[in-house]
């Protein structure tokens, strides 16, 4: 068994503190993405499990046993960094058995370990070749096989494909899924992309100064966000995000923005009236409408901006910037009156002082 978990854990440099009160349990072969803004302290997290960093309070735990007095080598872990921290002056079968050959490892076991590797990861044509005769993908995949040669109990990830291009970061991306589809090793990855964070985690860990802001599936995350702030963090493009007041009506509830009433039953919602609320609607959940139509968000269609297949046309309500996420064929000009449907089954709301959730707990 190979779980892990965080317990307590806290982190401090001098009076300031990074890491406050995590509290994880990560289950046995499971893949945990840490995601989050810079400086949210996921890297720090991460190296804490690897024993990199000491732990200022709290228990981290691999395997039923507590890990915070074990040096690096002793945790059953594996790390692979952003650099990819190869020794340039070797060739890549080296650099992928030095860690085995310091370990006293007899040469058969690592010839024949790393024939296994470099067949996973198609390295074997490069296995004598040095680092900067590779492509950057390439240089990462050597760091994942130095990592695998070990056969860890866990893989720890730090950002590994901030350095590739968008091309090569998707390739890589399905090349990790992959390899911890085939190894089922227990792993935890790092990023501050959501995108990755979405096509590859299990669960999704999302932080914000140090702290959990949420944990959950990627479905879970992006449909049923807890605060303003996963709202407005997890989704391309972002979810817009309106002030509202609610005011009771004949059948439900009145949600108010400036020049737009939005007429709601509310039932999954608890408000109370003239509450200060935030309304949140995801730019592809906004349907184009005739002007005059009913729970209508209108205004002039100020930026448009193509993706290919669609076009994000972007306007304003209330003061703020609305964007939504209409098919290329049918994309109004700029300058054009727009007017969006919203559909109540769609729309997040959150209480404005505190940014939490009003979504009714039984229905999150």
């Amino acid at each position: 068994m190979s779980n892990i978990a965080c317990a307590n854990v806290d982190k401090s440099y001098g009076s300031i503190n990074v890491i406050k009160d995590f509290n994880l349990d990560v289950a046995d072969r499971e893949f945990i993405v840490f995601l989050g803004p810079s400086g949210c302290g996921k890297s720090t997290l991460l190296r804490m499990i690897a024993g990199l960093e000491e732990i200022s309070g709290g228990s981290v735990s691999i395997g039923g046993t507590e890990v915070n007095d074990l040096e690096p080598r002793d945790r059953g872990v594996a790390m692979v960094f952003q650099n990819y921290a190869l020794y340039p002056h070797m060739t890549i079968y080296d650099n992928i058995a030095f860690g085995l050959k310091r370990m006293k490892v007899p040469k058969s076991e690592i010839d024949q370990r790393i024939k296994a590797v470099a067949a996973t990861l198609g390295l074997e044509p490069y296995l004598t070749r040095r680092p900067t005769e590779l492509s950057g993908g390439q240089q990462q995949r050597v760091a994942i096989a130095r990592a695998m040669i070990k056969t860890p109990k866990v893989f720890l990830f730090d950002e590994p494909l901030s350095n590739l291009d968008a091309k090569l970061r998707h390739h890589m991306r399905v090349e990790i899924a992959r390899l911890h589809r085939k190894l089922q090793t227990t792993t935890i990855y790092v990023t501050h992309d959501q995108l990755e964070a979405m096509t590859l985690a299990d669960r999704i860990v999302l932080m914000k100064g140090g702290a959990i802001e949420q944990v959950g599936t990627p479905a879970e995350i992006y449909e049923r966000p807890r605060t303003l702030f996963v709202a407005g963090f997890i989704g391309t493009p972002n979810m817009n995000l309106i002030d509202v007041s609610a005011a009771r009506g004949e059948r439900g509830w009145i949600l108010r923005a400036e020049g737009s009433d939005i007429h709601v039953v509310g039932d999954a919602f608890s408000l109370t009236e003239g509450q200060k609320v935030v309304l949140g609607i995801r730019p592809p959940d906004l349907a184009a409408a005739p002007p005059g139509a009913a729970n209508t968000l209108s205004g002039l269609a100020d930026l448009i901006e193509f993706h290919g297949n669609d076009a994000l046309v972007t306007f304003q309500v209330a003061g703020k910037e609305v964007g939504a996420l209409v098919k290329a064929a049918s994309c109004p000009k700029s300058g054009d009156r727009v007017s969006f449907a919203l559909d109540e089954t769609r729309i997040h709301l959150f209480d404005a002082g505190t940014g939490l959730t009003l979504r009714r707990s039984g229905l999150n």
